[in-house]
């Protein structure tokens, strides 16, 4: 019997047995399909919030804990896996869509309250011409540049943390779907599961994305997480062709590079439940804005089209909390576009709730609604 029974293993659940194991935990990990594959896969890598001062402060803490954590994180999970993550500091250059600003000045009223926040925060931020970041860009206009926003290229880091985590001594269950409680004393005893097969542990850490309050069913609560799909294309070019995240305003469409050249566009906002489905109206769409930012990315050079499900929560705010009523369950979901930007922080979190270490910061906003 394990000392944690981690149900999915998206970059919550991967995260939080690395961390686990690290603090010597022994861990097993259940996926109902392939670890990886599903929303964490899908999603761009982006290490920040897009327009971070458009959200509430409990986002802004959780993400400044993780990006003082993923240099370290990084660094030990590509040295064990010896699979590197393509972690790396891109900047962003967010376009604000304002025209006919002078020289110098902060690109209107958005502009002002992003700097007074980055102030606030010690963000680093300046006003710049788009084309003195990114000179591939069609037009030349005010921007925000934010040198210190990082980038990691997801799958690889997944595929990273999965050899990491076993050869720490996780097991990895794949193909196993949680479909049981079994309950003893107001705990949890062991799970049944589509196998036929029952796994118990001590502790049970829910980390199932969009899926996680469809498994929880009558312990949900008032547990409010729903997918939301979004697609994404990408795009062959060179390497360098495009070197920095490209964010534009107010559509919120970025472009992402990969270190190999590939760009990433995206992405979608669609309440579709649980329908993963692209659509040729999201295609167009993001294929109109890209190639409006870029022309030469065109349908000629589109390479994959792709879409995921996100656990969407009130406020992008996630849960990561033990059970109100049930003192051996956890869980670590409701990141919403944030679960890689989010992880080794969320993972150091439900980590410390499971083994009364101290928080690094506040869990208030992070506890199971009741």
């Amino acid at each position: 019997m394990s000392d944690v029974l981690i149900i999915g293993g998206g970059i919550a659940g991967l995260s939080t047995a690395y961390e686990l194991l690290r603090q010597g935990a022994t861990v097993t990990l259940l996926e109902r399909n392939r670890c990886g594959q599903e929303s964490s896969w899908a999603g761009a890598g982006i290490l920040s919030p897009l327009l971070p001062w458009d959200y509430p402060d409990p986002v802004t803490r959780l993400t400044q804990l993780s990006n003082q954590l993923y240099p370290t994180f990084i660094e030990a999970v590509e040295a064990e896996a010896g699979i590197d993550p393509e972690y790396r500091a891109s900047g962003m250059l967010v376009l604000t869509g304002q025209s006919g600003e002078p020289e110098g000045a902060v690109p209107g009223a958005h502009g002002r309250s992003a700097q007074a926040w980055c102030e606030r925060f010690a963000f680093p931020i300046r006003t710049v011409r788009s084309h003195e970041i990114a000179p591939v860009l069609t037009r030349d206009q005010p921007a925000l540049w934010l040198p210190g926003v990082c980038q990691v290229r997801n799958p690889r880091l997944l595929k990273a943390l999965v050899k990491a985590v076993q050869l720490r001594g996780a097991v990895i269950v794949e193909g196993t779907e949680v479909t049981r409680w079994n309950m003893t004393r107001g705990q949890i005893r062991s799970v049944g599961t589509s196998r036929g097969e029952e796994y118990a542990a001590t502790n049970y850490v829910v980390a199932a994305g969009a899926w996680s309050r469809r498994l929880l069913h009558q312990f949900a609560l008032k547990l409010d997480i729903w997918p939301v799909r979004g697609q994404i294309l990408l795009f062959r070019a060179d390497p360098g062709f495009l070197d920095v995240i490209v964010l534009k305003e107010p559509e919120k469409v970025y472009l992402i590079p990969r270190r190999d050249g590939h760009v990433l566009a995206g992405s979608t906002l669609e309440d579709a439940g649980f329908d993963k489905g692209v659509t040729a109206e999201g295609r167009e769409m993001l294929l109109a804005i890209a190639r409006a930012l870029v022309p030469e990315l065109t349908e000629d050079v589109l390479a994959a089209h792709w879409a995921g499900l996100r656990p969407a929560s009130p406020g992008n705010i996630p849960v990561i909390d033990r059970h109100p009523a049930i003192p051996n369950l956890y869980l670590n979901s409701g990141h919403y576009r944030y679960g890689v930007t989010m992880a080794p922080g969320s993972a150091r979190l439900i980590s410390n709730a499971i083994s009364g270490a101290p928080q690094p910061i506040d869990i208030t906003p992070y506890l199971w609604p009741v």
